[in-house]
């Protein structure tokens, strides 16, 4: 157990309340969003190749199932881009794999751990923030702990490890 998950998360009116906070914990916050682009594209780069094994895959199973198995390639691209943000942030390291070479992590706001369906659902708002709402992820510059807006939907904050 990390000291964040230490600090009581409840007020003495039993509301809870934000564990990082961005005046008395800055290093949290140091650089977050240059660290958060770089590792954007080292994790885009690796989702790229998952989607074309799993386009072989797809392909191959088809000519094995005379055609039925090609029915999974609309499948593919979700499943693979979700699953990979599901396991990789909920998982036991708390972040991606791009995340994890610049040194950040992705709790939730609280202090918590983040399961599979909340990093699945907010992989899920990122793309749709970035296809449909792009500035929307400029957020990030004006929030004090560095969030964009689909962090805050989901309820997680990404911090350098400490």
């Amino acid at each position: 157990m990390n000291e964040h998950q230490l600090h009581s998360t409840q007020t003495s009116n039993g509301i809870q309340r934000h564990v990082f906070s961005p005046v008395t914990e800055s290093q949290l916050f140091d650089a977050v969003i240059r660290k958060r682009c770089v590792a954007f594209i080292i994790d885009a780069i690796i989702i790229t190749v998952l989607w074309a094994i799993a386009v072989v895959v797809v392909a191959v199973f088809g000519v094995i199932t005379l055609g039925l198995g090609w029915l999974l390639f609309g499948l593919v691209f979700p499943a693979v881009g979700l699953g990979y943000n599901a396991f990789t942030i909920g998982g036991p390291n708390a972040s991606t794999i791009g995340q994890r070479m610049m040194g950040l992590t992705v709790p939730m706001w609280f202090g918590g751990k983040v399961t599979p369906l909340v990093a699945a659902f907010h992989a899920l708002l990122f793309w749709f923030t970035l296809v449909i709402f792009f500035p929307l992820l400029l957020w990030a510059f004006f929030d004090p702990r560095k969030r964009c807006l689909h962090d805050i939907l989901a309820g997680v904050v990404v911090i350098n490890r400490v």
